[in-house]
């Protein structure tokens, strides 16, 4: 795993020209030079050089990072300021030790037994649940009913994803096994969208392996600054894919594909097996088509697109798109600003409440003038995020992940 002094090479092509200011969305919100990319590759270089420590103030500094990459894709130069902020990170955790959020978030990532006795409590905010945690657990910073006030959650189902499926389903003779990554959120969170992981390939007559062994891809741990859960997690994902060889891994969480698709602080794929996105894996097998091709819903709600950070960057913007041109239930239509950062930011929401909010209030003028009434996403905490802020805006629009509406075309009638 790369430390601060491997991207000592790429600091120094940092000239300092800010075209990351038009793009951080933190910095639209802040104004100030520590937030953006320009400001903190500064910084890093102060504590390569000795000049710099890491006191409050630059750890406060490294915390108003979303590691969205917006900055990453505009430069010219290509520095990668998300991998270098986490890279300060796991530094300040290495010299200080976790922080009381790092610590929550490690107790829960890293023990699939504990992500799953909260899940079967049915709600994470539970009055019952907190009476178990004590004080000082990171569990209550993370999902604290303090730091969630005002904000729309779920219902968290009683199911897990492991629970609805088996771990593998037969296919077709001669078609090839495909392995399904479905990280925390569509494991425990959204159960429903990790089954149209799993029965979407299957359909299509794909063996599938799904191994419950698998953990999450690391994402918390990596936003935290935890180096030693992310090794941990990595050998638990790539122990739990041994067992069957497949030529794809399938994944439909843009979190889960940034972290463990070519991410710029070290390889965290569980297998030698090809990462891909289902909605590229869908395109590839010809479904838009097929999709294209089945007779016009005479009621037809328009539905909008929003990119994930994560998927945007690994440039997959194409494939979701012309799916849901294809969808024959829904009109398709995009929205101003489709790719502008929803500011969740996983953990940067609880430590930093009023500015995600305020970055996922920019949403807002785009999701309007579009005049849909489903906004559609392929990552789980976009789709908390987003719907989130229209309900705090009054608006009475659905967010949906983009399978659930492919599979409402595949199964249902024309209504």
């Amino acid at each position: 795993m790369k430390t601060l002094e491997d991207f000592q090479e790429t600091i120094n092509q940092c000239v300092r020209c800010g075209a990351c200011q038009a793009h951080c969305p933190v910095y639209m919100e802040t104004g100030r030079e520590g937030s953006v990319a320009r400001g903190k590759i500064v910084l890093a270089a102060a504590l390569l050089a000795g000049t710099a420590e890491l006191d409050d103030k630059m750890r406060k500094e490294m915390s108003l990072c979303l590691l969205c990459g917006s900055c990453v894709m505009k430069c010219p130069n290509q520095v990668p300021t998300d991998a270098i902020v986490g890279a300060v990170r796991r530094q300040i955790t290495t010299d200080h030790g976790l922080s009381p959020l790092g610590k929550g978030v490690a107790a829960v990532t890293g023990s699939k037994t504990l992500l799953k006795t909260l899940s079967k409590g049915a709600s994470l905010l539970s009055p019952l649940l907190f009476a178990t945690i004590p004080e000082t657990s990171g569990l209550r910073l993370r999902f604290a009913p303090e730091s969630l006030k005002m904000r729309s959650l779920p219902p968290i189902p009683r199911r897990s994803l492991f629970d609805r499926i088996p771990e593998f389903l037969e296919g077709e003779p001669g078609k090839d096994t495909v392995g399904i990554f479905a990280g925390c959120a569509l494991t425990y969170l959204y159960p429903e969208v990790g089954e149209l992981l799993v029965r979407l390939p299957h359909h299509l007559g794909y063996s599938v392996f799904t191994p419950k062994a698998q953990g999450c891809c690391g994402m918390p741990a990596c936003s935290s600054g935890n180096s030693h859960l992310l090794t941990t997690l990595h050998q638990t994902n790539t122990a739990a894919f041994t067992d069957h060889t497949t030529k794809l891994i399938l994944t439909a969480c843009a979190s889960c594909h940034g972290m463990l698709h070519a991410h710029p602080a070290g390889d965290f794929s569980p297998s030698a097996a090809e990462l891909v996105d289902i909605h590229v894996f869908l395109h590839q097998q010809g479904l838009t088509d097929r999709l294209a091709a089945l007779p016009r819903w005479p009621q037809r709600p328009r539905v909008t697109y929003h990119d994930p950070c994560h998927l945007r960057s690994a440039g997959v913007t194409r494939e979701p798109r012309e799916l849901l041109q294809a969808l024959p239930q829904v009109e398709f239509v995009d929205m101003e600003d489709a790719g502008l950062c929803c500011g969740l930011g996983g953990t940067f929401a609880v430590t930093h409440p009023d500015v995600s909010r305020a970055i996922g209030d920019r949403k807002l003028n785009g999701i309007k003038t579009s005049g849909a009434s489903l906004i559609a996403s392929s990552c789980p905490g976009c789709i908390l995020q987003l719907q989130d802020i229209v309900n705090r805006a009054g608006l009475s629009i659905q967010v949906v992940h983009t399978l659930e509406l492919i599979h409402q075309a595949l199964t249902e009638q024309p209504k």
